[in-house]
C-alpha cells in the first residue's frame, strides 16, 4: 500500500512490517535470556575458591546470580515488548469441585463469522449447574483475558463465553460487523441458551447486552435471561468521566477515521478490511498509565533478580496476555464511539436497533446486578450504576449494586478480590433470581 500522509490507512502495513523485521531480535533476546538463566543456575553448584571463606563465597555467588538474573529479566522484557503475539489459549484442562477434579473441554456450540459461542464442558460431572454466559468485551483484547474469570466461575456455573475473532482474520466475503451486529449476536446466543440463563457482561459488552435484553423484553421473547451482572460498564459516560471518556468526546468522528482507522495488510485473511488495529488500542491503554506499566515491568525484573520467581512470573503472565491484542472492525469501533461516548444515545433513549428504539423501560423480568470498582480508571463510579435508574420498570427487589472497595478495572473480573468479594455476591444474586436449579 502506498504512503498516504492524509490519514493512517498505511500505518498497519508499516507497523506489521516493522514487527516482522524485529522478530529475529526478539528471539535473540529470548535465547540470550535463557543462557543467562542457565549461567545463574550453575552458580548453585558447590565450589571452593582459595582465599574466600564459605560466607564470602556464598555472598559473592548470590550477587553474581542476582546480576545475571536481573540481566536475563531485562532481556526477556525487551523480547516481550517487540514480540509478535497471537491469540492465547484458554488452557483450562480441569476444575476442582468438592475436593474432586473433573476434566474440562472446550466445545463450540454456535459459530458466527466474528464470534464463536464457546462452552467449557465438565466431563463426568452429573450435577446440573445454572448456566451463565460470560460476555467478553470487544475492546482490543481476546476473550482469553477472562481466563481467570472462567476458572473461578466453573465450580459454580455451567460456563459459556463469547470468543470474539480477530477482525484481520475474517475475510471480506464474511460481510461487515458493527454495533448492531454485536446486539444481534447477543440475541441469537441468548436464544440458543435461554431461558434458564444468567449473563455476566464485562466493560464494553454491558451496553450491547443491555440493548439486546431491552429488544427481547419489548418483543416478549421467551428466552429472555433471568439475570444479568454488569461489571464496570460505560452505560452513562457522563458520570465521573475518565481519560477514556474524555478522549472519545473531545475528538470528532472524522478525527478518529483519519487517525485510528487502518487497512489490514495483504498477508492476513481479512486483507483490505478497514479496522481499528489492536496495537493502537494497546498503545492508548499503555499511555494512560505509562508510569505504572513501566514500574510494574521493572518490579518483575527486580523480583526475578532477587529470586522471587513466582512474583515475577505473575507480572509477566499478565503482560503476556495484555500484549496479545486483536483488531476491531472500523464500523463497530466508530459506531460504538459515537453511540456510547459522544452522543450517549442509550441514556437519552434514542438508540435504535434495526429501526426500533431500545426501550430500557420494557426490561421488567431480568434482574440486574451492577458492580463498580472504587479505583476503576476506565469506567468511572456511577456509569454502571446508572442502569438501575434507567430500567425504571424493573422492581427494586430485582436490582442490586456493589461498589468494590480498593478494586480497579481489571480486578472487577479477575484476581483475589474478585474471588473473595465479587464472586460470592454474583453467586448469591444468581441463586436469588433462579440460579439454584437443584
Amino acid at each position: 500500500m502506498l504512503f498516504n500522509p492524509v490519514d493512517n490507512r498505511w500505518l498497519y502495513n508499516m507497523m506489521d512490517n516493522s514487527l516482522r523485521a524485529m522478530h529475529p531480535v526478539s528471539e535473540y533476546y529470548q535465547d540470550l535470556s535463557k543462557q543467562l538463566i542457565g549461567m545463574a543456575d550453575s552458580l548453585n553448584v558447590p565450589v571452593n575458591i582459595p582465599g574466600f571463606s564459605s560466607d564470602q563465597q556464598k555472598e559473592l555467588f548470590k550477587k553474581m546470580g542476582c546480576n545475571l538474573r536481573t540481566l536475563a529479566g531485562t532481556l526477556y522484557v525487551s523480547h516481550m515488548l517487540i514480540d509478535t503475539y497471537h491469540k492465547p489459549e484458554f488452557g483450562i484442562k480441569e476444575v476442582k469441585i468438592d475436593n474432586r477434579y473433573y476434566d474440562v473441554i472446550e466445545e463450540i456450540v454456535k459459530r458466527r463469522s466474528f464470534c464463536d459461542l464457546l462452552h467449557f464442558k465438565k466431563l463426568n460431572y452429573k450435577t446440573e449447574l445454572p448456566k451463565i454466559l460470560l460476555v467478553a468485551p470487544m475492546s482490543g483484547h481476546f476473550a482469553t483475558l477472562l481466563r481467570g474469570t472462567v476458572r473461578d466461575l466453573l465450580p459454580h456455573f455451567d460456563v459459556y463465553i463469547t470468543d470474539w475473532k480477530n477482525a484481520r482474520d475474517v475475510p471480506l466475503t464474511e460481510g461487515s460487523f458493527d454495533f448492531n451486529s454485536y446486539v444481534q449476536y447477543m440475541i441469537s446466543f441468548i436464544q440458543k441458551l435461554g431461558p434458564d440463563l444468567h449473563l455476566m457482561a464485562v466493560c464494553q459488552s454491558t451496553v450491547p447486552v443491555l440493548v439486546a435484553i431491552s429488544i427481547m423484553s419489548t418483543n416478549a421473547d421467551p428466552a429472555i435471561p433471568r439475570s444479568v451482572v454488569m461489571l464496570g460498564g460505560p452505560i452513562d459516560t457522563s458520570q465521573a468521566p475518565t481519560e477514556v471518556n474524555k478522549l472519545a468526546t473531545t475528538r470528532g468522528t472524522d478525527w478518529f477515521k483519519k487517525n485510528a482507522i487502518s487497512v489490514v495488510p495483504s498477508r492476513y485473511p481479512g486483507h483490505m478490511r478497514t479496522v481499528y488495529p489492536g496495537f493502537m488500542q494497546l498503545s492508548g491503554f499503555m499511555s494512560m498509565n505509562l508510569d505504572r506499566h513501566i514500574k510494574s515491568l521493572q518490579d518483575a525484573i527486580q523480583k526475578y533478580g532477587e529470586g522471587d520467581t513466582k512474583g515475577a512470573f505473575k507480572i509477566i503472565e499478565f503482560y503476556t496476555e495484555y500484549f496479545a491484542v486483536m483488531d476491531l472492525t472500523a464500523a463497530f469501533y466508530l459506531q460504538t464511539m459515537n453511540t456510547v461516548f459522544q452522543q450517549q444515545l442509550i441514556t437519552e433513549g434514542r438508540l435504535r436497533f434495526r429501526g426500533k428504539f431500545a426501550e430500557l423501560k420494557d426490561i421488567s423480568k431480568t434482574a440486574i446486578l451492577a458492580i463498580e470498582g472504587e479505583n476503576d480508571d476506565i469506567t468511572g463510579i456511577g456509569q454502571t450504576k446508572s442502569v438501575l435508574t434507567l430500567c425504571e420498570n424493573l422492581p427494586d427487589s430485582m436490582k442490586e449494586y456493589l461498589l468494590a472497595e480498593g478494586v480497579g478495572h481489571y480486578g472487577l473480573f479477575n484476581g483475589s478480590k474478585f474471588r473473595k468479594v465479587i464472586l460470592p455476591e454474583i453467586k448469591a444474586f444468581t441463586d436469588l433470581h433462579g440460579g439454584s436449579i437443584h
